[in-house]
This record gives C-alpha cells, sequence and structure tokens, in this order.
C-alpha cells in the first residue's frame, strides 16, 4: 500500500512513545550544589527530544485523549522522500531535521486546558535559556482563537532545533524539532507534525 508523504508526515499521530523525564543529578559530597545547579542551556548536546516541562506531564494527566510519537532520522529522511515536487521546500527543511517529538492533548467538551499550567510550560522554556521569537494569536482563524509561540534551541550562534507549542481553548500540542533549522523553516513546517498554520509575519523578520 502506498502512504503519502503527508500522511507519514502529519499522521503518525497513532504511534504513541513514553513521556521520559531527565532525572535530576544527585547531589553529595562529589556533586556539589554548585555543579549541579548548573543551567540546562549550557548543555551543548543534541536537542533533548524526551524533554518535556513537568506542567506538560500534568495536563496529560487531565486530557481526554492524548498522542506523543518521535520519528528519528531516517524516518524523517524516507518521509522527506515521498513528499511531492510541488512541496520541494517542505522536503528541504525535513532533510535537515534530526528528529521531531510531537505531544498532542484534547481536552474534550468539557476541559479546557488548565491556564497556570500552559503558563508554566511557556515558563519552562524560558529558564531554558531558549530564545523566545513570537506569540501569535489566529482569532478565529484554522485553530479557531488559538496562540502558537515558537522558540529557537540556540548554541552559540548556531540553531541546534526549535519549540513549537500551539494552544486552543480544546487542544495543546508541543513539538520540539532538533536540527540546523531557521525561522524560515519553522514557516515551511506549517501543517506538518501538528504545527498549525500560524501567520509567520514575526518569524519572517528574524534574522
Amino acid at each position: 500500500m502506498r502512504v503519502s508523504g503527508t500522511v507519514l508526515l502529519g499522521a503518525a499521530m497513532g504511534c504513541a512513545c513514553a513521556l521520559a523525564q531527565a532525572p535530576a543529578a544527585p547531589q553529595n559530597d562529589d556533586n556539589p550544589p554548585s555543579a549541579a545547579a548548573a543551567p540546562m542551556s549550557a548543555d551543548p548536546g543534541p536537542v533533548p527530544l524526551e524533554w518535556v516541562p513537568p506542567a506538560l506531564t500534568q495536563l496529560s494527566a487531565q486530557a481526554a485523549m492524548k498522542s506523543n510519537f518521535t520519528l528519528d532520522r531516517d524516518m524523517l529522511t524516507a518521509a522527506a522522500s515521498l513528499l511531492p515536487d510541488a512541496d520541494a521546500q517542505t522536503r528541504q527543511t525535513v532533510a535537515k531535521l534530526t528528529g521531531v517529538s510531537v505531544h498532542l492533548l484534547r481536552f474534550g467538551d468539557a476541559g479546557t486546558p488548565e491556564p497556570a499550567e500552559v503558563e508554566a510550560i511557556r515558563e519552562a522554556y524560558h529558564l531554558r535559556g531558549w530564545k523566545h521569537l513570537l506569540t501569535t494569536t489566529n482569532a478565529g482563524g484554522p485553530v479557531h482563537n488559538g496562540t502558537t509561540d515558537v522558540w529557537l534551541v540556540l548554541d552559540g550562534a548556531n540553531v541546534r532545533g526549535a519549540v513549537v507549542l500551539a494552544e486552543t481553548p480544546k487542544s495543546l500540542t508541543l513539538v520540539t524539532v532538533a536540527g540546523n533549522v531557521s525561522p524560515v523553516d519553522i514557516l515551511r513546517l506549517r501543517g506538518h507534525f501538528g504545527i498549525p498554520r500560524f501567520e509567520g509575519d514575526g518569524l519572517s523578520d528574524v534574522k
């Protein structure tokens, strides 16, 4: 059966993987508090696709439906090769990625994301030292009064990845991408991996 690249990119929502939380470093005489308290943004390694803010785990317990999945480089390469020629720019962007993780929460008719928990997610990325590019609100748009935040993961002057948080009154989507991406690449990924088609003027102006 032939599966289109768009389906492979966007419909992997059915794949589930466990949420992982990086354990805190123990403190003892060989590990003084000053070393254990080093800021997470100082880590020059790959973007931690398995890490999510603790507030997202709390919201997951409240969600009526949740779906989590991670695509590694081999899966992304296969997906990019299946995209049509008309989507060549997106194919080039996907080829730059080394991994993608998606966390989708739906709260049903009776529930909404807890505002304090959503704000705690935003604050968690601020504390990590990742660069917040914009908050955009689509009132009455395709995501129905949704708010989208975008962060870049920086290692000095190098971009190592990005995070997109999309909130609507009934859902929350958190997408982390690892790779050498630019703000323009984030625009090209709209409509894939649960990233909404938010307005991109703020991203277009970022150099």
